[in-house]
């Protein structure tokens, strides 16, 4: 790759981490608010729900925006609508406006990924694998220093360095990208002509506000029944409201002009959809121990939130580390050998777990961490090339954002599962259950990657 290339990717590269940034500055934060907001753990948690649905409704919207409007015009507008949010959350006077002020830079940074992505796969026509592996640097760069960063920051100040930090990131990608993104192709004259209900329409409003309703709504009957130990009838609806307003979202998907998510043109590419399945697996796993190991360090070995940041590193440098290795692999061997190692890691790492006690040496507690940070950067590369090679060009701007998508549904159910396991106090005995159904969740990664070798050894045979 030419300079020119490189300099492509670390300017988008310094947008695109601000997510992975302040989802994991937000972990070692939870108990933090907790005192702060007089809230349980559940209540809390929705800190981490907020971002990820609105996340997963982004994604897919913004890949579509960028492909019809331009990547580079999405991606700066990302970087706006970041710098905005972060400005305001630190004066957020309630819990509430923090909430609204996480689901804004959600947006903004939601924005940065999905055109980030498409402006990369555009620009870059060779060793792609290798450019994918330098924005998951980015990004596992900025999820390894996240927590250590956020520990630092609320330990020296208070939680609200947590979002002012993002500011110097935001102001230098805006200052590189303004000057070294090509320019967008001229607005299609389709573009130029969609008024606002044409717009809505393209964007299937209705598809992300029955995706929004049901989703929401599933996820606070469940966790509200948990929360307060006791199953009532309103908590019941909210279920089962949940359930029929997802389901017809399914059912008007397969009808859509434009759908949301667009599910005739997966049941076209179903190698997109295997990898979209594993990637949800795969973040299932790695953001339960993302949200759930801080806590058990700082509410059962009472470790300051700097020494917990410090701890967390341990996952992140793993996969920061990782990477590069990842990357020259995937170009040489192709992905699946790849995710074949990270799927047994994760499952060597989640038994791991079960072995830990409130006295374990914190070397085991690295050990853990290391498997898991080794699993998810050899997956995340691994899973990107496979989705590139598997994406028809005119779709890649979708297909990003599915990808994306796929990655926030792992995080809201890795959320879901936390919340439910754990209740309103963390425990060490809930922690332990937790790890336990992680392992499942591995076994299962491991079942569906082998199946997938499989399944594609048929094919080209």
């Amino acid at each position: 790759m030419n300079a020119r290339s490189w300099w492509l990717m670390i300017s988008v590269g310094l947008g695109m981490l601000l997510n992975p940034l302040n989802s994991s500055m937000v972990a070692v934060a939870i108990p933090r608010l907790q005192h702060v907001y007089r809230l349980d753990f559940t209540m809390v948690s929705w800190i981490i729900f907020s971002f990820y649905i609105a996340s997963a409704i982004a994604n897919p919207v913004m890949g579509k925006a960028s492909d019809l409007f331009g990547r580079k015009k999405i991606f700066l507008l990302g970087l706006i609508v970041a710098l905005i949010a972060s400005l305001f959350a630190p004066y957020s006077p309630t819990f509430g406006w923090l909430l609204v002020c996480r689901i804004v830079q959600s947006i903004g940074t939601s924005m940065l990924l999905t055109a980030g992505m498409a402006i990369i796969r555009t620009h870059t026509q060779e060793n792609q694998a290798t450019a994918i592996s330098v924005l998951t640097v980015f990004q596992s760069g900025a999820a390894a220093i996240g927590p250590f960063i956020g520990g630092m920051l609320i330990y020296t100040w208070d939680w609200h360095a947590i979002f002012a930090v993002n500011v110097p990131f935001v102001v230098l990608s805006l200052l590189l990208c303004y000057w070294i993104i090509p320019k967008d192709e001229s607005m299609s004259t389709v573009a130029q002509r969609l008024t606002l209900r044409q717009w809505l329409d393209r964007i299937d409003s209705l598809g992300i506000l029955l995706f929004t309703a049901g989703l929401v709504s599933l996820l606070i009957g469940l966790l509200s029944a948990k929360s307060t130990v006791h199953v009532s009838w309103l908590h019941v609806t909210a279920i089962v409201a949940g359930v029929v307003l997802l389901g017809t979202f399914i059912q008007h998907e397969r009808r859509a002009a434009a759908p949301f998510i667009p599910l005739p043109a997966l049941a076209r590419y179903p190698a997109i959809t295997r990898v979209n399945v594993n990637f949800m697996l795969v973040n299932v796993l790695f953001y339960a121990l993302f949200f759930g190991i801080p806590s058990y360090l700082q509410t059962v070995r009472h470790l300051s939130e700097l020494h917990t940041g410090i701890l967390m590193l341990t996952l992140g440098l793993s996969s920061l580390l990782i990477t590069p290795f990842a990357g020259r692999w995937v170009d040489r061997s192709g992905p699946r050998p790849a995710l074949r190692l990270a799927a047994m890691l994760m499952t060597l790492g989640a038994a791991w777990i079960l072995t830990w006690t409130p006295t374990s040496p914190l070397l085991s507690v690295c050990l853990g961490l290391a498997a898991f940070g080794i699993a998810n950067g050899l997956s995340n590369v691994s899973l990107q090339a496979t989705l590139f090679r598997s994406s028809p060009q005119a779709l890649i701007g979708v297909a990003s954002g599915l990808f994306s998508t796929a990655r926030n549904l792992g995080a809201i159910l890795s959320s879901l599962l936390i919340g439910i396991v754990l209740g309103k106090q963390f425990s060490f005995g809930g922690f332990r259950t937790l790890g336990l159904i992680l392992v499942c969740f591995a076994l299962s990664l491991v079942f569906t990657s082998w199946k997938h070798r499989e399944s594609e050894q048929v094919q080209e045979s």
